[in-house]
């Protein structure tokens, strides 16, 4: 099947601002980039009216599992295995509801929820975006305090090459080790370091001949360093990096990428818990984060490493379907524009989850947003749903605006 989209003005997602013109879509491809007022043979014709046309955006620090979404929210933790099943399947289609196509899973509370949930997607028997599905983060026994992990097998390095063979067989795509300890729930272990040298090195390898990808919790220099030596893909948060580590990320600004997480910083620090709740040690952990990653992102930026959204969303202060403010926060608190937030979200997205997605650009997936105005003038305009006038997966209409049929 053929689609037009006309009258539009195209966001590319490579970071430049949008020009008039037209996309020609055949199958769950694009086809061509036309001028607006194309009138060519398709068998629907979608006028844009004006709107902002743009790449489906990708959150590269997904938690399904994590409950709390707009629609629902949880206020606990750890949910029972049914429950957290409807939840993941739930925040998927939340998700794709905002505008994210593409989703680059951080870790899970629940073995194999997520392998199962990309194939289901996949199918088409549940609504959800392209997902990179992971297991339970694996973190040291006790290495936080408070359990947000799991260990399998135990530990040493034959303990982890066995957890990644474990992934493999299990359809996960991308494995999530917690290196550094966690502030917000055991204040200062972010300095610890809950793994050897030897069970680093062994991990990575495996996951090399697996072709498994690593993504890591990582905070100091010294597990920014194990992160790299083991061939991480993604590396979270970072906030500690000292200028050693800004040089070692640097090296290889080709090959990883990076995303700080503002998002569940944020939402902490303006959370009002019921007394009963201490969020002390998490507002604390937060504000520090925020001010160190204020200095630490346009360093990064400058000698070019891949930076990307991506929030911790899913606690019942920082809920699914908020996504987009971290957009916001990359102008706020690291100096982006709103056009290299939303590049970062979408073009530098696409390059994470390694699929031609994330640029509207012939040959590319159409997953495509159209948007009510100019988010690369107000980023903002990005976390109001309603300003999403469609949203398109694989040429596959999710939300459709008027489609006008073309006749002879």
């Amino acid at each position: 099947m053929r689609q037009l989209i006309r009258n539009v003005r195209i966001f590319d997602g490579t970071g430049s601002d949008p020009v008039p013109g037209a996309v020609l879509i055949e199958g769950d491809r694009i086809a061509a980039i036309l001028p607006a007022d194309t009138n060519t043979e398709a068998g629907s014709v979608i006028d844009g009216q004006g709107g902002t046309l743009m790449p489906g955006m990708v959150d590269a620090h997904t938690h399904l599992t994590w409950g709390s979404s707009v629609e629902k929210i949880y206020h606990q933790f750890i949910l029972p295995p049914e429950e957290l099943k409807v939840a993941a399947w739930r925040n998927a289609r939340v998700l794709l509801d905002h505008g994210y196509t593409s989703l680059y899973s951080a870790g899970a509370l629940g073995d194999q929820i997520e392998p199962e949930l990309a194939r289901a997607i996949d199918a088409g028997e549940t609504p959800g975006p392209r997902l990179v599905p992971s297991t339970l983060e694996r973190s040291p026994e006790g290495g936080e305090g408070v359990e947000t992990g799991d260990v399998f097998n135990g530990r040493g390095p034959e303990a982890m090459r066995a957890f990644v063979a474990y992934c493999a067989a299990e359809g996960v795509k991308s494995l999530k080790l917690v290196i550094s300890g966690e502030d917000a729930l055991k204040p200062g272990s972010s300095q610890d370091i809950l793994y050897t040298d030897e069970e680093m090195q062994a991990a990575g390898e495996a996951a090399k001949e697996a072709g498994l990808w690593i993504a890591t919790h990582a905070y100091t220099g010294r597990a920014i360093n194990l992160a790299l030596e083991a061939g991480a893909r993604i590396l979270y948060h970072c906030s500690f990096a000292d200028a050693a580590a800004i040089d070692a990320m640097a090296a290889k600004k080709d090959e990883i990428f990076y995303a700080p997480g503002p998002g569940v910083s944020v939402a902490a620090l303006e959370a009002s818990p019921p007394p009963h709740i201490d969020m002390s040690s998490m507002k604390a952990s937060g504000a520090e984060r925020l001010e160190l990653e204020k200095a630490l992102v346009p360093k990064l930026k400058a000698r070019g490493v891949r930076i990307l959204p991506g929030g911790d969303y899913g606690f019942p202060f920082n809920p699914h379907g908020r996504n987009a403010r971290d957009l916001e926060h990359f102008v706020t608190y690291y100096g982006f524009t709103p056009a290299e937030a939303l590049s970062a979200a979408t073009m530098l997205g696409g390059q994470l989850v390694g699929q031609q997605v994330g640029q509207v650009k012939p040959g590319y997936l159409a997953d495509l947003l159209l948007i009510d105005g100019d988010p690369t003038q107000d980023v903002r305009i990005m976390q109001n749903v309603n300003k999403i006038n469609m949203i398109m997966l694989g040429g596959k209409l999710h939300k459709a605006p008027a489609v006008q049929p073309v006749t002879a």
